[in-house]
């Protein structure tokens, strides 16, 4: 088994901590966090040994969760990487693409493991239908109340990325152009913005996030020839409406005529919530990994991507 440790126990770092403990791939040995009173809180409840600094913690495991604000994403995984320990970082990877390619080059010089948390990668909303996606046009709205958490980076980095990482791990083609709005509400960066992303195959994405909503919203739908498909990230479940040939077996069927007077029926596909911890998933990729030396499903490379995105419709926002 892979010894491991958590350096951050706030929301995250929390699920965390309470998995790895039941982890039968991972030996939890203990937590690093500078807050003495949640550290407390956190020892008691999980039986988990607390370490007061990254050195102490790193002469004792094998790989780490950095689940701590982005803005100390880059330095705490750089510290790790020059001790030659796996890093799995929360998304976003770091805050500036020039701190994403030094981990990177770190991660690859030592031969070592880099992922990245972009959770929706093993939600079994997704993953049902990820096979069958072949979309002209996308349309996400990610939505959330006003969080006590990840206020540190704008709405794009915080939510929108999420989408970001999912569109870019489907659609094989260049990005052609990007349109972006936003506003601040009550924070310091963007909390609504709206971007548009066209790829050279003449894909269009529309991506919507807020943080300041009055619902929650996990959505992606997407349109390609003859299918329709709807993702439902919060209730892990996802539909696809597809237009096949009438079967004159099915007398209930939906029809419709296509363009040349085809006889078409409307075939309704039902994928249900596998019921698997996305974060425990993400944890098995990891451990995959190391052990069989390979990429994980959302790699650093696969993180700067999403990250470098971000940060163009963030450029967009910010110059218009």
């Amino acid at each position: 088994m892979i010894k491991i440790g958590v350096v951050g126990c706030g929301h995250l770092g929390q699920f965390h901590i309470k998995l790895l403990k039941d982890s039968k791939k991972f030996v939890l040995v203990g937590f690093m966090d500078n807050d003495d009173v949640k550290s407390s809180i956190i020892e008691e409840q999980y039986g988990v040994q607390r370490f007061k600094n990254l050195n102490n913690l790193s002469n004792v495991i094998d790989a780490v969760v950095i689940a701590t604000p982005t803005t100390s994403h880059y330095i705490i995984a750089k510290y790790f990487l020059e001790q030659k320990k796996h890093v799995f970082i929360e998304k976003p990877i770091t805050s500036s693409i020039e701190e994403a390619e030094e981990l990177i080059l770190l991660a690859n010089k030592f031969e070592l493991v880099g992922q990245v948390g972009h959770i929706e990668r093993f939600n079994s909303a997704y993953t049902n239908v990820k096979n069958i996606l072949k979309p002209m046009f996308i349309e996400a709205h990610r939505l959330s109340h006003y969080p006590q958490r990840g206020t540190d980076v704008s709405v794009v980095l915080d939510l929108m990325i999420h989408d970001i990482d999912i569109i870019l791990s489907i659609i094989d083609s260049p990005i052609k152009s990007i349109n972006a709005n936003g506003t601040k509400v009550v924070s310091v960066s963007p909390d609504i913005v709206n971007a548009r992303i066209e790829f050279k195959n003449k894909c269009v994405a529309n991506l919507t996030a807020s943080r300041i909503s009055l619902k929650k919203m996990r959505k992606m739908r997407l349109f390609q020839r003859d299918s329709y498909i709807s993702i439902d990230f919060d209730k892990g479940s996802s539909e696809q409406v597809k237009i096949v040939d009438y079967d004159k077996t099915n007398k209930y069927a939906l029809t419709l005529k296509d363009s040349d007077g085809k006889l078409k029926e409307i075939k309704i596909t039902n994928y249900k919530n596998q019921n698997l911890n996305a974060i425990v998933e993400e944890h098995n990729n990891f451990y995959n990994s190391i052990i069989k030396k390979t990429s994980p499903e959302v790699s650093f490379k696969e993180g700067l991507k999403a990250l470098e995105v971000a940060i163009l419709i963030l450029n967009k926002i910010n110059n218009d």
